[in-house]
């Protein structure tokens, strides 16, 4: 579905990143992942296919991604997506305890990161007529206690896809986006480990969906892989719901 398609995915090392990277790979595309964490030579070469690259990158510096697009430019010779992934979820907090620094980071890692993706990338996009995809969340449509800043960035991604769908089409690049609810990656856990009841938390987060468990993230990539492909070729604007219908009405949890 996405045979030699060139795709720049940020925060794929690890999680629902890495995920989309696998099944990227899978699917015939070269993968450039862009991550602070280096993932190593022994998992990337996990990837199927060939042609896939790391560049260690700071998605919040205007610097380094303009940097990252020069590297890509250089080795690919063209960019077919950007899949805009990287993302923080701390702080755990109520609006008012949240520290300066703390919404600072949410903002600058979650929205500034798409900004400048998009600046330094649009080019080679509107060469290719390609597609951006943004990691969002269920959280950012129907709220979430305790997250108020995480929530707010998700939020904005949201209208950030419809707004940039709009502006992209006449360009024919299609902007869509992915929203999870529970996926089981390595973040989600070690928050959950950090809650004052984590087991009671655990079996909340594997009953939140009425399909089944939390799952891992490879569910999230495969719709990832759809909206990418030519099969996803008249949807833009999207907002994506992969949450096994954790927003579908009132349930008894008990």
């Amino acid at each position: 579905m996405l045979k030699d398609k060139v795709i720049l995915l940020t925060g794929g090392a690890d999680g629902i990143g890495w995920e989309c990277a696998k099944a990227y790979a899978v699917a015939g595309a070269k993968v450039c992942i862009a991550d602070l964490q280096d993932p190593g030579d022994a998992k990337m070469l996990q990837l199927s296919g060939g042609g896939h690259s790391f560049r260690q990158c700071n998605v919040t510096s205007d610097a380094e991604v303009s940097a990252l697009f020069t590297g890509i430019s250089t080795q690919y010779g063209r960019l077919d997506a950007i899949h805009n992934n990287a993302g923080l979820a701390r702080p755990a907090k109520a609006l008012h305890d949240t520290e300066d620094d703390e919404w600072e980071a949410l903002m600058r890692v979650n929205l500034k990161s798409i900004y400048l993706t998009t600046r330094h990338g649009i080019g080679m996009l509107r060469a290719s007529k390609g597609c951006i995809l943004h990691t969002s969340s269920l959280v950012g449509s129907i709220g979430q206690d305790n997250h108020a800043a995480y929530v707010a960035t998700k939020g904005a991604v949201n209208a950030l896809t419809k707004a940039m769908a709009l502006d992209y089409a006449p360009d024919g690049i299609r902007v869509n986006a992915v929203a999870p609810a529970a996926i089981r990656t390595p973040m989600l856990e070690a928050w959950s480990r950090e809650q004052p009841n984590p087991e009671a938390m655990q079996k909340y987060l594997d009953r939140l969906q009425p399909l089944g468990a939390m799952p891992a993230g490879d569910v999230i990539a495969d719709a990832c892989v759809f909206l990418l492909s030519n099969a996803a070729r008249f949807m833009t604007g999207c907002i994506l719901p992969v949450t096994g219908g954790a927003e579908l009405g009132y349930r008894t949890l008990i």
